[in-house]
Order: structure tokens, then sequence, then C-alpha cells
């Protein structure tokens, strides 16, 4: 799946409700697991967190004040 022009992916794990993700944005590749039941609310959760990461990328730290 395409999100923000991010390839992620979410996928059944062996554990009931619970779902593996991953997302890569340029060479850095973020993985994880978010416990649901529900297929949407995982892609969903893996969406905010490919906002948080892009969010992180758009603002460098050395221009915080």
């Amino acid at each position: 799946m395409i999100y923000r022009g991010v390839e992620y992916s979410v996928a059944v794990s062996l554990e009931p409700d619970v779902w593996q993700w991953w997302f890569q944005i340029g060479n850095i590749l973020s993985t994880g697991k978010t416990k649901t039941k529900l297929s949407e609310m995982a892609a969903r959760r893996t969406q905010i967190k490919i906002n948080v990461a892009l969010r992180r990328i758009e603002v460098p730290i050395s221009y915080i004040a």
C-alpha cells in the first residue's frame, strides 16, 4: 500500500489480534507491531507513524530554537 508517497505493509502475525507493519522512507526502515482486531485499524496506525516520521524529516532539529 502507499500513503503520502511512502510504501508500507501490514500483515497478520502469529499472535492473535497482532499485526506486523513496516515502511521505508529513504534508507530508513521502520518496523513494529500493533494490537487490534481490525486490519483497517492496523493500517491507520501505520499511517499515523508515517506522518510522524515525515514530520521529523520536514523540520530538521537544528532549526528548532
